[in-house]
């Protein structure tokens, strides 16, 4: 169990506990589109640099214009993105952007999201890390968060709307490579609830300890960053990944991102602005009856300064749009982001956002719109740079 915290602490004391001499840490926080990765890496990352310890975060996605990217950024922490594919077929170039972070900030501790549709990453990214990169890194136990709603429901323990049979296997081979489970939102559930997720969890995958935290809220964030600051993953045979049907899940979901243009010759309200696009969009999509993975959106206003952008969260078709971050006064322009991953076909989502940005600016006097960049597509057939069955330094270790 890791330990807790203390203000006398030096900075020295805090590195050699994280990772000895002369290496850095690496921690990985994964989980499934939706479960609040984002949040908790930016908390996180405040906690360590508030201690001294130089951060360097790195985000992944499929395609470009990513959201997570921006809203770290605005918190004024060092990141690096890699596109085009997740950790585990772009193993390069996340070393690439190790590299770029350390001749920049040269960062103590480097903290890793990946792509929220992906899976095998312990076979894939950590233990080729520690075989090929044991010298320059300590690796922290895989985190790997769930939303408690989505999680009930993808374990049958209530009923609700959900994925098909090839997405939810994604979904449950994340949390069986998982070394903790995170319960994020633990706010969302009252203490029985809580429970039976809790057994469910354990019953379906009982060699994996269970955590529940509000990432949000800060509730039981210390004693999880406590462990990913001194444990070190443990060494076990790694899971079976069935690869077909792996890739059909990814093929399921459709990715959009897009960049638009706005501006108004009178103040407009940014914050109303953003709940309104989601909840227009989250409409349509409801109608067409695809389930919504993740839709967030950020808005940068112009002239902004460092961390004034507003961000709103959607994460499944029958939640309210959260705002996670306000600008809280009115502006006249800026940039809208949105990336939006759901059950659907590219072209419907392309065409359902398509129809949400005039319908929602014809609310608003004087605003134009103009589309920047804008993208759609299915991600591709997984095809990871390395897959090792065992960690480097595993001794006939087993699951």
């Amino acid at each position: 169990m890791g330990r807790t915290w203390l203000a006398s602490d030096t900075t020295q004391a805090i590195i050699l506990s994280m990772a000895g001499p002369n290496k850095a840490r690496y921690i990985m926080i994964g989980g499934f589109l939706g479960a609040g990765k984002t949040t908790a890496v930016g908390k996180l990352a405040r906690q360590l640099t508030d201690r001294g310890l130089r951060v360097g975060l790195i985000t992944n996605d499929q395609g470009s214009e990513l959201v997570d990217t921006m809203t770290l950024r605005s918190q004024g922490f060092e990141t690096a993105e890699i596109l085009g594919g997740c950790f585990c077929c772009r193993f390069n170039s996340l070393i690439e952007a190790s590299q770029q972070l350390s001749a920049t900030t040269r960062p103590d501790v480097f903290i890793a999201e990946p792509v929220g549709s992906c899976t095998d990453l312990v076979a894939t990214v950590t233990y080729p890390l520690r075989r090929l990169y044991g010298n320059d890194f300590t690796v922290a136990p895989v985190s790997v968060m769930v939303d408690p709603i989505r999680a009930l429901r993808v374990l049958g323990v209530e009923k609700g709307g959900g994925f098909s049979e090839k997405v939810a296997y994604i979904y449950a081979k994340q949390l069986e490579e998982a070394d903790l489970i995170v319960i994020n939102k633990s706010d969302l559930l009252d203490a029985s609830r809580l429970e039976s997720l809790r057994k469910a969890l354990a019953a379906k995958f009982p060699r994996t300890e269970v955590v529940a935290v509000s990432a949000r809220q800060g509730t039981g964030l210390d004693a999880w960053f406590a462990r990913l600051t001194t444990e070190t993953q443990a060494a076990r045979r790694t899971m079976e990944v069935d690869y077909d049907l792996y890739a059909d899940g990814e093929a399921l979901m459709g990715w959009l991102n897009c960049t638009v243009r706005l501006a108004a010759t009178e103040l407009f309200d940014a914050d109303a602005l953003l709940q309104q696009f989601a909840g227009e969009i989250q409409r349509r999509l409801q109608a067409q009856q695809a389930e919504i993975a993740h839709l967030k959106m950020t808005f940068s206003p112009d002239g902004t300064t460092l961390g004034h952008v507003a961000v709103v969260n959607l994460v499944r078709n029958d939640f309210v749009p959260e705002l996670g971050m306000r600008l809280g006064e009115p502006v006249k322009g800026g940039e809208l982001f949105i990336n939006l991953r759901a059950e659907a076909a590219p072209d419907a989502l392309a065409a359902t956002v398509m129809e949400s940005v005039p319908a929602v600016i014809a609310r608003f006097p004087t605003l134009q719109a103009k589309l920047n960049h804008e993208e759609h597509f299915r991600p591709g057939r997984p095809q990871p740079t390395h897959r090792d069955n065992f960690a480097a330094d595993a001794t006939a270790a087993s699951r």
